[in-house]
Formats: C-alpha cells, structure tokens, sequence
C-alpha cells in the first residue's frame, strides 16, 4: 500500500507540531499533497480511470478550501507551507 501509518506518521512529524498531530491544517495538507501526487502519477498511466479522477478533484478541492482557511487565519504559516510543499499560489 502506497501510504502505511509509517508514512503517515513522517508527514504529521515533518508538517505538524509531532507524529501525532493531525489535525493540524499544514498536517492535513502536506497529506493530502502526497496523496495527490500518488493519484496524478496514476492517471498519466490510467487515463480512463474516471473514479480516481473523480477522487483527485475532491482531494484537490479539500487542500485548496484547507489553504483558504489557513490563508485567512494566519498569512505566516500559509505562505510557509506552500513555500514548503512547493505548491504553485
């Protein structure tokens, strides 16, 4: 399986305050950034694969409403963790 509790685990302590924090807005981001690369790495493969295209634009819509909520919270840690993430803003 491509995201085992391990791995969860180093996403949370990396982008969250430790391994298990997360609830945390960066935490659940960075999560949802690695799952997003997963799937898009995917579809290049699967083109015609249209639930997991259905699941990536969720996913994409959960990270962008998560970014909007840290953006209008705290400018600081949104800009640090999409300068982290490499997300394009």
């Amino acid at each position: 399986m491509y995201l085992d509790t391990k791995k969860k685990e180093e996403i949370f302590a990396k982008h969250g305050k430790d391994a298990k924090d997360t609830g945390s807005a960066e935490g659940q981001i960075a999560l949802f950034s690695y799952r997003i690369a997963h799937l898009t790495e995917h579809l290049k493969e699967n083109r015609k694969d249209f639930g997991t295209q259905r699941a990536l634009q969720l996913l994409v819509g959960k990270r962008r409403s998560l970014l909007d909520y840290l953006k209008n919270k705290d400018i600081e840690r949104y800009r640090a963790i999409v300068k982290e993430l490499g997300l394009r803003r």
